[in-house]
């Protein structure tokens, strides 16, 4: 059993499902998807996301507000944590900091960043972090803020390895997407290659990032399987054995989910 640590269903293409959010699950679990995190990216369209999934035991799902995102509701600490008491709440998330599609004073991600740890630390549910040409800050932010205390995870990694082991230093997983099947990745696979078997994940990011041989369509859940097999084989084991040991990192980590047989 497969697991995509991170996804966005909400925003999958549904056109080769003829309109059938329905279909698109059906088909996702025949394919061997056994759970999926559910990430929120704002809080506009949340309430919608949660609908949406409520029928489908094997979906969790997160709250928080991506670092790109602008203008609309703030996230509030009380507000996080109030919504993560939904019990198919695992995580607060996703945020962190994003430098290359913001510019400017960016000091506004800094507060939202901080306003997310601590609702994380509030209601004691691990950080999705979102990360891109933003290391030093988001390392330093993360330190000062005790986000250790909880954990959680760098998603999507496309770092080095020296940022990579300061996150493992304060208790992060790392997990990896499409992004790693990339002619261009090899620096990526090298990072892949390395990270500890007790606290490596997988993801799609769906419905970005679409992963060889997939790249040219839109992303989802089942697509996971070409992750677990390029990750597999740089560290010489089976899929079977990667898919394992991934979906018992996402439960350690993600206590809050529920496995569903």
């Amino acid at each position: 059993m497969l697991i995509d640590s991170h996804c966005h269903l909400d925003r999958v293409d549904l056109k080769p499902y003829a309109g059938d959010f329905r279909r698109l699950m059906e088909e996702t679990s025949a394919a061997g998807i056994g759970h999926m995190l559910c990430v929120s990216i704002d809080l506009e369209h949340y309430p919608r996301m949660r609908n949406l999934v409520a029928p489908y035991p094997q979906v969790s799902v997160s709250v928080g507000v991506h670092p790109n995102e602008r203008g609309r509701r703030e996230p509030t600490p009380e507000v996080l944590v109030e919504l993560a008491r939904d019990a198919r709440n695992v995580a607060i998330g996703e945020t962190g900091l994003d430098y290359y599609r913001s510019t400017g004073d960016l000091g506004w991600q800094h507060r939202r960043f901080r306003d997310h740890i601590a609702a994380a630390r509030s209601c004691g549910k691990p950080l999705i972090v979102h990360s891109r040409e933003a290391r030093e800050d988001t390392l330093r932010i993360l330190t000062e803020e005790d986000a250790r205390d909880v954990g959680g995870v760098l998603h999507c990694f496309t770092e080095t390895w020296e940022m990579a082991k300061a996150a493992l230093d304060l208790g992060f997983y790392i997990s990896f997407s499409g992004i790693v099947t990339f002619k261009t990745a090899d620096d990526l696979r090298a990072v892949a290659a390395k990270v500890p078997r007790d606290r490596l994940l997988i993801e799609t990011d769906s419905p970005y990032l679409a992963p060889v041989p997939h790249r040219g369509k839109s992303n989802e859940p089942r697509f996971v399987a070409a992750v677990a097999q390029c990750i597999a084989g740089l560290r010489g084991m089976s899929v079977e054995e990667l898919a394992a040991l991934t979906r018992d990192n996402f439960f350690c980590l993600f206590k809050d989910a529920v496995p569903v047989d």
